[in-house]
């Protein structure tokens, strides 16, 4: 789960860190008056969406006067905002964020992850930070520094150090970064984050450590033990068509291509994409059915699928293990014959009773075109949208 900059900045300071005066809003008159609460000469606009790369959009302006800031944010608020993270549909601007400019002296990069390779938390460090991030570790390798964590109940202060080595700071602003390195595991281990991520970090010119920039993921499988973070979530950020997959215990992310996948199993599906690539066409989707898969759940999982324009076809790859394959097929013509299915549809099913379901298959009365393994079902697929 992603939240909005000004909510991240606000966790961030309840665990010590600094980050700028600001305050946010839904409209622009709200804006307004509670930006006279600021003490600053210049005024930073900044949209709010969960997405990277706002600044070469348009989605963050500085500004002079509150004249200029009531006319950018009139422009601002509303607008569709075009990222290399949102997509070319882009994400509408519905919430404002301002706060008090900062004088920069220098620029740095930080966040903390989770190293899985191995089960470590690491700090990512450079001293190139800023909206060109990518660029620095593609090209320029050397001026990012990793430093895992050897215990996630405490970070050391020798670590601490290793983090900020590369910052080459003095020693009173060392101090401050070793503080807010601290503050950042703290904050990582207390609310289950998967990335907390500052870009830019700034040295200002008066010698302050502050957050100039936020970002925060969380680990979606912690959230029922954190009340309070899941209720920062923002629903109109996310994908409604994953989000009504939720609702009915499937695992979905859309993607862009024209083959509709429903499969059991996270691996089995990823390889299930793979195989379809590997024929030349794209996967639209990656959904995940898990173990119990009811005739409603499969009626479910047809309607999201087809909900996406772009699918052409539909690829039903299941292995049956815990569920039996005689149910799911059962489910599969149950659900074609409410939903009529208008696009080909090819199901391969292996394991428990899968000869009693491709009876079910072939006796259904339905278009449906059975393989006998993945190979062949993803021949068929990809040949059958051409």
């Amino acid at each position: 789960m992603n939240i909005h900059e000004h909510q991240a900045k606000q966790l961030l300071k309840k665990f010590g860190a600094v980050v700028p005066e600001g305050i946010f809003a839904f409209t622009v008159e709200e804006l307004l008056k509670r930006c006279s609460s600021l003490k600053t000469d210049k005024y930073v606009l900044k949209a709010q969406i969960h997405a990277g790369g706002r600044g070469k959009a348009g989605g963050v302006k500085i500004l002079d006067s509150l004249t200029e800031l009531e006319k950018s944010a009139k422009e601002l608020l509303g607008k569709k905002l075009v990222t290399k993270q949102t997509g070319p549909e882009g994400r509408e601007v519905k919430r404002l964020y301002v706060e008090a400019s900062s004088t920069i002296e220098k620029e740095f990069y930080l966040s903390c992850l989770i190293d899985r390779a191995n089960s470590k938390i690491a700090f990512i460090s450079s001293d190139q930070g800023g909206m060109n991030i990518e660029e620095v570790a593609a090209k320029f390798p050397k001026k990012i520094s990793t430093t895992k964590v050897d215990k996630i109940e405490e970070i050391t202060n020798e670590e601490c150090e290793k983090v900020i080595k590369i910052f080459n700071l003095n020693n009173d602003s060392k101090n401050q970064a070793i503080l807010l390195v601290k503050s950042i595991f703290k904050m990582f281990t207390k609310i289950d984050a998967n990335m907390i991520e500052i870009n830019p970090l700034i040295l200002t010119k008066e010698k302050k450590i502050i957050c100039l920039d936020a970002k925060v993921n969380f680990d979606s499988n912690a959230l029922f033990r954190q009340p309070e973070i899941l209720e920062l979530r923002d629903l109109n950020e996310e994908n409604q068509t994953e989000i009504e997959a939720s609702k009915h215990g499937l695992s979905y992310i859309k993607l862009n291509g024209s083959i509709g996948c429903m499969v059991n199993g996270a691996g089995l599906a990823m390889a299930t994409m793979d195989i379809i690539k590997l024929y030349g066409e794209e996967p639209a989707n990656f959904l995940d059915v898990g173990g119990g898969a009811s005739k409603e759940k499969v009626s479910a999982a047809f309607k999201i699928i087809l909900s996406d324009k772009n699918v052409k076809g539909i690829l039903i790859n299941i292995f049956g293990g815990i569920m039996r394959c005689d149910i799911l097929a059962q489910g599969v013509v149950d659900a074609a014959k409410e939903i009529k299915i208008e696009v080909p549809l090819i199901v391969r099913l292996a394991g428990t009773n899968f000869k009693e379901g491709k009876e079910i298959l072939d006796n259904s009365g339905l278009q449906i075109i059975s393989a006998d393994n993945l190979d062949e079902a993803a021949k068929k697929i990809v040949e059958a949208v051409k």
